[in-house]
């Protein structure tokens, strides 16, 4: 797959406590903010949010790393100019005091100018709410975003942080102890529904942590985790990436089946619809 030229989206800025950061737009509708993972916003991540659109929603994605539109599949782009556009990403990250890898308990500060991002959002679409899609190092900012009860669509997509180099991050999840508790109450409170998704065997997303918010969260959870033999065998990279470079999209497949999850999240959160039926 090629460089997407970002044909069809709007690009403008959003500044929230003096941090300023590009912002791409498509569709109408309520707004979902889609958060991209690393190495940020490529044409898998693209045709999700081209997917949200079409749903009648207004897909929002913020450029928080990485190079919008670029290419970033072994197979399509060559191993060289992946990692160098993984690298550059990966640096853009550590050096950021914006965002927590390793630290639990703790939410990414950059959360702050997400949710603000979210709130600015629903006063210019409208509706309901808000929904967030956070992927691989983004994955537990939608659930930190929930704090704000403007947001009632999260779902992460393959969390990934913090990074499971130990037992306790592996049973954990990057946010902090008095945000997860909010949102544990709107869950029982308000019937916030938490979406999760993963593949079994993806050590960035052990399954400890499916686990725990479980635990806290209850039936509010919903997890949907697949078989790493249902990741699109193209792919040069291990299953992790369920709604984008891992994604088989035909009718039946289990990812296809994900994706429609989530994009039925939407519907009948956002929009007030029924489920579609599964193909």
């Amino acid at each position: 797959m090629p460089d997407h030229d970002l044909t069809g989206f709007t690009p403008s800025t959003f500044t929230h406590d003096g941090a300023t950061r590009r912002v791409l737009r498509k569709g109408t509708g309520p707004a979902v903010i889609i958060m991209a993972e690393i190495p940020g916003i490529t044409p898998k991540v693209i045709e999700f949010a081209e997917r949200v659109a079409a749903t009648g929603c207004t897909a929002v994605l913020p450029v928080l790393f990485g190079v919008p539109g670029r290419e970033a599949s072994p197979g399509a782009a060559g191993w060289p100019t992946v990692g160098r556009a993984m690298a550059s990403a990966l640096w853009q990250v550590c050096v950021s005091r914006e965002f927590t890898v390793l630290a639990t308990g703790r939410s990414s500060r950059v959360v702050r100018w997400l949710r603000a991002l979210a709130a600015a959002e629903h006063e210019r679409c409208g509706g309901p709410g808000v929904g967030a899609v956070g992927m691989c190092l983004t994955g537990g900012f939608a659930l930190a975003m929930a704090t704000d009860e403007r947001l009632v669509a999260p779902v992460l997509s393959q969390p990934s942080l913090p990074l499971a180099c130990t037992a306790s991050r592996a049973g954990s999840i990057d946010i902090s102890p008095e945000e997860l508790a909010v949102v544990r109450g709107r869950c029982e409170r308000d019937g916030l529904q938490v979406l999760g998704l993963r593949f079994r065997g993806d050590r960035l997303v052990p399954g400890d942590r499916f686990a725990y918010l479980r635990r806290e969260l209850g039936d509010a959870f919903v997890a949907v985790e697949l078989d790493d033999g249902a990741a699109n065998p193209d792919s040069a990279l291990p299953p992790h990436s369920v709604l984008t470079e891992h994604l088989v999209d035909e009718p039946g497949q289990p990812t296809r089946q994900a994706l429609d999850t989530v994009l039925d999240l939407f519907r009948t959160r956002l929009l007030g619809e029924e489920p579609a039926v599964t193909e």
